[in-house]
């Protein structure tokens, strides 16, 4: 055995690159509570007062305190970047220094230079030149390729949010293999995959060679980062600093290379873990020292930033990276995933105090340990910045090895990939059907152009008939669309480094989303069991409705509009599936729009449910806003309805409230966090499919009084 794996368990992983076999069988569950917990060190301190003086200057400076104009970012392309290289435990920036935006042009010129020039910066013109003159970037590639049609469902935000002029995102490398196995190894492994690809040079064949050349590449660039920074990471992790470093170094290259829409890290705490119970069993390091480790790690998380356009921005309402790292579960032997170091990345949110970034995402299971629970329900209260999601869920399709990219995309590290996809707009689609593929706000003919209704009121039948086949249309224009993208983007911009820490068989899910759910379902709701009068213009345009009567609204659990939900979800995944997706992905959906409900909204007319022109959408699978009128429970109950199996890439549901909305008192949070439950002690529904929430199921499994 390897100097660097003493004491480790022996096991496959030892022969084959198996991260999962060597957490299996060296992890130590942890049921107890929170008291070991070390503070702040004072070096985190002042590393953190550096940090905020840094971020005080970046607002003021109008949200970029400095961009790099001249250097192409790569994984070697600048020197080693510091706050303070005497106190920082772990070390590493995009740049030469913190808070610097690094330039990434091979997504689109045209992005970089926007990004640059909105905020009083300009890319050098011989870089402009090259990329536009000299070698072509994946935004320049999907345009060439889009469809008029394409373009304008583009420009009229039936379709937004492509990841046609960025990095995709949504692929999360297992950085966690740098830190067991050392490049080195990880480079053996990628050239005898080479080796042993089919003789037959078929499209195909040559593609993989091509791609795993470019993955060897990138790692040997890895090492070289490695030793940028004074390390050698061609050898495996030898304590658990180390192995923070290591992983921290591969997860640097990636977002080096990529500006992606999710760089997720991925499912790192129960493995570094490990590594810690280890260091302290042999008196290496100190409780004190490893939570310094992990406060520095998870500042550099904070700290990644990339160069965006405005417009990217409002999409995405702010500037987030969404640094998803996934923390307990359960593991398919029964066994639960919780360590000590899942309470210490939690703990950042003390240490360092709250922040939407990295996304420490909670993997909530009825058997986590209750101590875990009672500990990830007060930190919620305190920080309002943890997110749950359905472990006992997705552990069925995707084991117990697997970790959320963005915010509700599921795959098993190192074997799945997604291929992501923004979203449909569904509400406008609505609006086609109604008005003859007319565009209401540009008045421009973008869908197909069928009868348009022509009646003064909406009739339930005969418009349900002419909206199926306008989503047809539009999950077919989506797909294609997304084809374009995924193509381009492999062409031109590929995940070398991430997919370097890939399996070479790996599982593609084809990913896209839909907007405007609790808009499409209420609005056939008052078609349905209300008068739904149009109102038109002077060139008989469908642009407002008129409601007489009153009719049932989605987010107070009645069946008769929940079920309208779950058909538009069922019937739209339906149209998706029917369509080719590119590299044989598997299609998936999801029904979240992060923040980008806000922008669907201004882009999409009046609604037939009531909702006006330029109204923001409900975010995810939310009902619309004030409209769930029954209760936390029977907002929550609709939202469960929605079919898993449909929508396989998430469902969100952003969910907050007062303890008194549940007739408690604050008290009892910070207490014995009962709740009033079922006589058996369940609860009435868990936050139900995959579904994001301010908070956890937090009470299945405690006590009560």
């Amino acid at each position: 055995m390897k100097q660097e794996w003493r004491f480790f368990q022996p096991g496959e992983w030892e022969r084959e690159i198996n991260v999962r076999s060597f957490i299996q069988k060296n992890y130590t569950p942890y049921d107890g509570d929170e008291s070991f917990l070390a503070g702040a060190s004072e070096s985190t301190k002042k590393l953190w007062e550096q940090v905020m003086e840094l971020s005080r200057q970046e607002q003021a400076a109008g949200g970029v305190l400095d961009m790099d104009t001249k250097i192409i970012s790569t994984i070697t392309s600048h020197g080693p970047g510091y706050l303070d290289k005497e106190k920082e435990t772990i070390v590493g920036f995009q740049t030469d220094k913190p808070f610097k935006r690094s330039l990434q042009p091979y997504g689109g010129i045209r992005m970089a230079e926007k990004a640059c020039a909105d905020n009083g910066y300009k890319v050098d013109p011989e870089i402009s030149e090259f990329f536009t003159t000299h070698r072509k970037t994946h935004n320049a590639g999907v345009f060439d390729a889009y469809t008029p049609e394409m373009r304008a469902c583009r420009s009229s935000h039936i379709i937004t949010g492509l990841p046609d002029a960025y990095g995709r995102g949504r692929i999360i490398g297992d950085y966690r293999r740098v830190a067991l196995y050392g490049v080195d190894r990880l480079i053996g492994d990628k050239e005898e995959q080479k080796m042993t690809t089919r003789s037959t040079m078929y499209s195909h064949i040559i593609r993989i060679r091509e791609e795993l050349s470019e993955q060897i590449r990138a790692l040997k660039e890895l090492k070289e980062l490695g030793r940028i920074y004074g390390f050698d990471i061609s050898r495996p992790a030898a304590n658990v600093q180390e192995a923070i470093q290591w992983t921290y170094f591969a997860y640097l290259a990636a977002v080096k290379e990529q500006n992606g829409a999710a760089m997720s890290l991925g499912r790192t705490s129960t493995f570094l873990d490990i590594y810690a119970e280890r260091d302290l069993k042999n008196g290496i390091f100190t409780e004190k020292q490893i939570q310094e480790f992990v406060d520095h790690f998870v500042m550099k998380l904070r700290l990644v930033k990339f160069a965006r356009t405005p417009e990217y921005n409002a999409l995405f309402s702010g500037d987030p990276t969404w640094v998803t790292e996934s923390i307990g579960g359960v593991g398919i032997d029964g066994r639960h995933l919780v360590t000590k170091m899942s309470f210490r990345f939690l703990h950042t949110l003390t240490n360092l105090g709250t922040a939407p970034e990295p996304n420490l995402t909670v993997l909530w299971a009825v058997r986590l340990p209750e101590n875990f629970k009672r500990f990830c329900a007060r930190t919620s209260i305190e920080s309002s910045s943890i997110q749950y999601e359905n472990d006992d869920l997705m552990r069925e399709s995707h084991g117990d090895d697997y970790a959320i990219a963005c915010c509700v995309s599921s795959m098993r590290i190192g074997k799945e990939m997604q291929f992501f996809g923004a979203r449909a707009n569904l509400a406008k689609c609505l609006l086609y059907a109604i008005n003859g593929g007319v565009d209401e706000i540009s008045k421009k003919q973008v869908g197909p152009k069928l009868r348009p209704i022509t009646s003064d009121y909406l009739d339930y039948d005969q418009f349900m008939e002419l909206y199926l086949v306008m989503m047809k249309w539009l999950a077919g224009v989506y797909v294609n669309s997304l084809n374009i993208i995924h193509y381009m983007h492999d062409k031109y911009s590929y995940e070398r480094l991430q997919m370097a820490l890939h399996d070479m068989n790996v599982t593609r899910w084809f990913a896209t989303g839909v907007a405007g759910l609790s808009v499409v379902a209420d609005s056939l709701s008052a078609i349905k069991y209300a008068k739904v009068r149009t109102v038109r213009d002077e060139n008989g345009i469908v642009v407002d409705y008129e409601i007489e009567g009153d009719f049932p609204k989605y987010g107070n659990d009645d069946d008769r509009v929940d079920q309208i939900a779950v058909e538009i979800v069922h019937s739209f995944m339906n149209y998706i599936k029917q369509n080719h997706c590119y590299r044989d992905g598997i299609p998936t959906t999801s029904i979240l729009t992060i923040t980008s409900n806000v922008v669907y909204g201004k882009a999409t007319g009046s609604t037939p449910d009531g909702r006006k022109a330029g109204q923001a959408f409900a975010p995810g699978a939310n009902p619309m806003h004030t409209r769930d009128s029954r209760g936390a429970i029977s907002s929550l109950a609709s939202v469960a309805k929605l079919p898993f199996t449909d929508a396989q890439d998430g469902i969100s549901n952003t969910f907050s409230i007062i303890p008194g909305a549940l007739g408690k008192e604050d008290q009892l949070f910070m207490g014995d966090l009962d709740l009033d439950l079922n006589p058996d002690g369940s609860m009435e529904l868990e936050c139900g499919y995959n579904k994001s929430c301010s908070i956890p199921n937090l009470m299945v499994g405690l006590d009560r009084e």
